[in-house]
């Protein structure tokens, strides 16, 4: 899938209209398969890592209304995209449109972000970054 798919999917999703069971099956297993690699690489760099890896647990859990994980792994899908509108390798700014996206929908699907999703987050952070801080 490509940032201009996922962007279109989000869109999509956003509008309240269907994503595919294929798409959504594909993105996950995306997610799934690269989500920690891309994390444990970039974390230092990532100001907003705990709401990131508390979408991943919302987004993985079966609980969560399709729409909702529909439109939390698009935006998860375009964090580990190695190619992007910003490149994540600018320094400064890299992961600007990341965070943009991020903050757009965790606000849009916040109420389905529970605290046990936040706590497997701050659990998950402990264990594949010591030494990170909870508090980004």
């Amino acid at each position: 899938m490509t940032a201009f798919e996922d962007a279109a999917d989000l869109r999509e999703a956003a509008l309240g209209r269907e994503i595919s069971v294929e798409t959504m099956l594909k993105r996950e297993q995306n997610v799934r398969s690269n989500f920690w690699r891309k994390l444990k690489r970039v974390a230092g760099h990532v100001p907003f890592v705990e709401d990131l890896v508390a979408a991943y647990y919302c987004a993985m859990d079966p609980n969560t209304p399709m729409r909702v994980r529909g439109m939390l792994l698009a935006a998860l899908a375009y964090f580990i995209m190695p190619i992007d509108v910003i490149p994540d390798i600018v320094a400064g700014l890299g992961f600007a449109d990341d965070m943009a996206l991020l903050t757009a929908v965790v606000g849009l699907v916040s109420a389905n972000i529970t605290p046990v999703h936040r706590a497997a987050a701050a659990q998950a952070l402990d264990k594949a970054l010591p030494g990170a801080t909870a508090h980004s």
